[in-house]
């Protein structure tokens, strides 16, 4: 499982692509850096770590790099050599799950933390903010990985489903937020800290809800993984 792991981070860590995730996670430290600090508080939480962090910095870096971890092993025709090892499915599913995670998440979560201590000048919110975040993006990358087990066209898959599911239906459908990494991402925030994060409470879902079904998203894709490797046919 380890060399899987090692495996998979370098072929995820390719220059060009950690230059771009990079560049993406940087954008909404410099943005909180040039707002005014007069600003709302309820304003920077709504534009800049909602709109921003969660709606599209976070699941485009993620989306990069899971839709690609099973994804360049079956454009390169290489799953095989993996699948041959006597090794439980599992094993595998694991470590290309846990790659994207390992390569997303100091970034990520950094770059919110950041944001948000910047903007809020708050320890407890940054790093409230910092929690969900690591739940979001792990909930994305079983999501992606997934993908691009299933599907050779499992980036575009991935854009179609946080623009249009997680960005527009879970905005303007309050139901849909009990389905959505978005809105299990965004419950957390202010169940952790509310004084300092209290500007997204009237729009989330509670948050024992969003624990429980960032779990279970986890669980049923990296479930599906598993059992795609055990039943597809690898060339």
């Amino acid at each position: 499982m380890g060399q899987i792991f090692s495996l998979s981070l370098r072929q995820l860590s390719g220059v060009r692509r950690v230059i771009i995730i990079l560049i993406a996670a940087l954008i909404p430290v410099g943005l909180a850096l040039i707002i005014p600090s007069g600003g709302s508080a309820d304003d920077f939480v709504n534009a800049l770590i909602d709109g921003l962090i969660v709606g599209a910095v976070m699941p485009i870096i993620v989306m990069s790099l899971a839709t690609a971890s099973f994804g360049n092993e079956i454009e390169d025709k290489t799953l095989s050599y993996i699948t041959l090892k006597p090794v439980p499915r599992w094993q595998i599913a694991l470590p290309k799950f846990l790659a994207p995670v390992a390569i997303a998440a100091p970034l990520v979560v950094a770059s919110g933390a950041a944001a948000a201590y910047i903007g809020l000048g708050d320890v407890r919110a940054a790093a409230s903010v910092a929690a969900a975040l690591l739940v979001g993006l792990a909930a994305y990358a079983a999501i992606f990985t997934w993908a691009g087990l299933v599907t050779t066209r499992a980036l575009s898959f991935a854009i179609v489903y946080v623009f249009l599911w997680e960005g527009l239906l879970s905005t303007f459908i309050g139901g849909v937020r009990y389905l959505s990494v978005r809105g299990y991402t965004l419950a957390i925030m202010p169940g952790l800290d509310p004084d300092g994060l209290g500007a997204l409470e009237e729009r989330v879902i509670e948050f024992p809800a969003a624990v429980v079904g960032a779990a279970l998203v986890c669980a049923v894709f990296l479930g599906l993984t598993v059992w795609r490797l055990r039943k597809m046919d690898v060339p």
